[in-house]
């Protein structure tokens, strides 16, 4: 069955996902517009989704095309469920396809920006021009139109960019709405959320809390609740989460791993025992994880070492603590969609350390609260405001479970994590100084484990890289390298190599995500 998560309303838009890069995108568009969606993958027993009663089914776009052997095929019971269904690109042909009509492949592909021309009157294209921007991705076309359905939008390469049957309340598009670059993208999502689906903008974080302490309350009942606190946005928002609803049952274990950002440990410790009067434990294991560490070069392995190490110390510590009944982790929606291919078809872009076998083994005993896991980042700091945190805290840049043993590249040593600390402390200084830390989403140094010659003096140096990687997103989906000024990137540099003994080079990372990742590793 679809899962019920605390705080999630029930009325929502299920998103059946064929694998598109850009499905995370329709469910972020749509909780901008204040409505709730949800992601799950196509082949979801329809059962499942009848029980669930959704307010509208949205097909995603996918790699496949439908008429090839063994592409995504879904129950048509879906277009019976009496509910409004848009089908974007992929989605569209799934529609075409339930309705009696073909589709095949176009003797021109469609990628990128494209023109489309609205025909006639189109409850889902209302308020759009004769002439629209949007974004194409496919090299399919509709053959032949399904049965009662009318074109409502074509371009230069899609004769059927746009199709709807206003008396079933079924719709689809070739184009992507939910991609920044369709111009008028949103208006077609308001469109069919608000004009054709009759929802109302409910979903907010105010409404998120309440629903969120009552179902822990629920949950938990008399029992206690055992957190791993990063010091990062997501574990303090969960934090200040569960202390609302269950108080001192609430134990905050911080684990120094020891590849934190400098002096983090200190600072964590006196922000939530002196501020936020949280039962915190302090468990200083970094000789422990650092030793696990040691020799291993492969980022998913250092991931998984991590993951099971913080797994193994909890239990440790709960041994100390006497009996405890769950864990807490700040999962947020992007690291199970990363993590995990089940929500639909794509691929596994890596693990999370939250997603290690050893916590999955416990989220399938129902021993895990997540009450972020269905939230974004930008969701997560506008919940931290409204629980009261500091905008200084709230708005911090994120920080990788696995620290900077994924911002290390190659083997961990203690060594490295000294110079990346020293590097990366300056960096933050610097961008913050220049005023410039809350434009960019996120802002770090990475070892590179390749030495090169430089001349400091009269000698000759043979030592370390360090890259600087900065990007501008909305919600770590998709990113952009940032462009920092040239004096800036040059104090940068110039503060590095003078001040950080074992590095003689300083690089700038200008690629974006996708085709790239934020972090690294």
């Amino acid at each position: 069955m679809i899962e019920h998560v605390a705080g999630i309303p029930k009325e929502r838009i299920l998103i059946l996902d064929f694998g598109s890069q850009y499905t995370q995108l329709i469910a972020r568009r749509i909780r901008e517009l204040n409505v709730y969606a949800e992601i799950i993958p196509f082949h979801h027993p329809v059962e499942d989704i009848v029980r669930e009663k959704p307010s509208a089914i949205i097909l995603s776009g996918g790699p496949a095309s439908f008429y090839e052997k063994g592409s995504p095929k879904i129950s048509d019971e879906i277009f019976k469920l009496g509910v409004p269904v848009l089908g974007i690109c992929y989605g569209l042909y799934v529609v075409v396809n339930a309705y009696k009509g073909e589709s095949g492949g176009a003797a021109s592909r469609e990628y990128g920006r494209a023109v489309i021309n609205i025909k006639g009157k189109s409850e889902l294209l209302k308020g759009l021009g004769k002439k629209e921007q949007v974004w194409m991705s496919h090299g399919d076309k509709v053959l032949k139109m399904p049965e009662g359905f009318s074109v409502t939008a074509s371009s230069e390469n899609a004769e059927i960019a746009a199709i709807e049957n206003p008396s079933k309340r079924v719709y689809g598009v070739q184009f992507h709405p939910e991609v920044y670059h369709t111009t008028n993208g949103i208006k077609v999502l308001k469109n069919f959320l608000f004009n054709i689906c009759k929802l109302k903008a409910t979903w907010d974080m105010g409404s998120f809390i309440d629903i969120s302490v009552e179902s822990i309350r629920k949950e938990v009942g008399d029992g206690t609740v055992l957190l791993g606190l990063s010091g990062g946005v997501d574990s303090t928002v969960t934090a200040m989460l569960l202390q609302k609803a269950i108080g001192e049952r609430l134990y905050c274990v911080f684990v120094n791993n020891g590849v934190l950002r400098k002096d983090e440990e200190k600072q964590v410790v006196e922000r939530f025992q002196k501020y936020m009067k949280l039962n915190l434990i302090y468990v200083d294991a970094s000789k422990r994880f650092l030793t696990k560490l040691k020799g291993v070069e492969d980022p998913e392995k250092k991931r998984r070492i991590i993951g099971k190490e913080f797994i193994s110390v909890f239990m440790d510590e709960a041994k100390k603590i006497g009996k405890f009944d769950f864990l807490a982790q700040g999962t947020l929606y992007p690291d199970v969609i990363e993590s995990v291919s089940t929500k639909g078809p794509s691929d596994t872009i890596k693990s999370h350390h939250n997603r290690v076998p050893e916590v999955l083994k416990l989220i399938k005993s129902g021993k895990v609260i997540e009450p972020l896991k269905e939230l974004f980042k930008d969701e997560v700091r506008e919940l931290g405001l409204k629980l009261g945190l500091q905008e200084e805290l709230v708005h911090r840049h994120p920080f990788p479970g696995p620290g900077l043993a994924i911002r290390i590249i190659g083997e961990v040593t203690p060594e490295r994590i000294k110079i990346l600390q020293h590097a990366d402390d300056i960096i933050v200084q610097e961008i913050k100084d220049a005023g410039l830390y809350r434009k960019l989403w996120q802002i770090f140094g990475v070892f590179l484990p390749v030495k090169s010659v430089g001349v400091m003096g009269d000698n000759r140096t043979y030592e370390n890289v360090i890259a600087v990687r900065g990007v501008t997103s909305v919600d770590a989906m998709t990113a952009d390298w940032a462009y920092l000024p040239e004096a800036l990137l040059r104090k940068i540099s110039n503060r590095i190599i003078n001040e950080v003994k074992g590095v003689n080079r300083v690089v700038y990372d200008i690629s974006s995500k996708p085709p790239s990742t934020i972090e690294w590793e």
